[in-house]
């Protein structure tokens, strides 16, 4: 396998950790961000002389744009680049205030996408490279309880699928990795929960928040396994651009998508209603 550099956003745990640790057991050099100094220090500390730490708050646009011009200069050309920092957002759609999905949005959506536009201006020159972003089996499935979360979710597949279809001719891979459940902290410490206040919703949201805390920590989902999964299509020539990983998360998923596939084929007659003159096409 061919030694690549890699950019990794959000390592100091999770499944960022786990990338991170996969592409150096590979042989990699990994560029890892993480937000405050003792979290550099750990993680540099991993593999000395491959590993770079930088802090960062995917955030600060201006911020982002500068580190990953700094690591294009300083430690080299980047071959694969993975918008990882992210977190999840509890709470039922009418229960959680609009700045808080405005900051899961900041977050999960615009850190992504200030990340993938740092890095694709280099790639395009060099007609290659392999662009990255975790989502979640929430970004082609949605849940109770988690609106926001599976909102941010779903809008960055969309960026990502477009992006794809832009870039390809340049040589560079889009991939947007949907992982199911994993053994990560995502459910328990890193998750913000919004404050329940309205009744009403007791019967259906309050067994699904008590059964998320009590699997975290149990979740079916190796992060090793998934780090390797990563690894492994950044190194093929025709990568994904969905990977879904976990079978939760194929089960979940698979539903999913057959719920609007039956939406669409039980309502195709009105459908077709629609149109201004019969057979028209896009």
């Amino acid at each position: 396998m061919k030694q690549q550099n890699w950019l990794i956003t959000g390592v100091s745990s999770g499944l960022g950790r786990a990338f991170a640790q996969a592409a150096l057991a590979a042989g990699h050099t990994v560029v890892g961000t993480v937000r405050s100094e003792a979290d550099l220090r750990a993680f540099e500390a991993l593999e000395p002389g491959r590993t770079h730490g930088r802090v960062l708050d995917v955030t600060d646009s201006g911020a982002v744009l500068r580190t990953v011009d700094e690591v294009e200069h300083d430690v080299g050309p980047l071959d694969v680049v993975v918008a990882n920092a992210g977190y999840g957002l509890e709470g039922t759609f009418e229960e959680t205030p609009l700045d808080e999905v405005r900051r899961q949005f900041e977050v999960n959506v615009f850190g992504a996408v200030a990340t993938l536009q740092a890095a694709l201006p280099h790639m395009r020159r060099r007609r290659r490279g392999h662009l990255m972003a975790v989502t979640s089996m929430g970004g082609l499935a949605a849940f109770p309880g988690v609106s926001a979360y599976c909102g941010s979710k779903f809008a960055l597949e969309g960026i990502l699928e477009s992006l794809g279809k832009e870039v390809a001719q340049f040589g560079i891979r889009v991939t947007a990795i949907e992982p199911g459940s994993f053994r990560t902290d995502w459910a328990g410490r890193s998750m913000v929960r919004t404050d329940r206040t309205i009744d009403d919703y007791d019967d259906l949201f309050g067994p699904l928040r008590e059964a998320r805390q009590q699997a975290s920590g149990n979740q079916l989902g190796n992060p090793a396994k998934a780090g390797e999964a990563v690894v492994r299509i950044a190194s093929v020539e025709k990568p994904p651009s969905h990977l879904v990983l976990g079978s939760d998360a194929l089960r979940l998923v698979g539903a999913a998508r057959s719920a609007v596939d039956a939406d669409i084929r039980d309502w195709e007659e009105l459908s077709r209603t629609t149109d201004f003159a019969e057979g028209a096409q896009l």
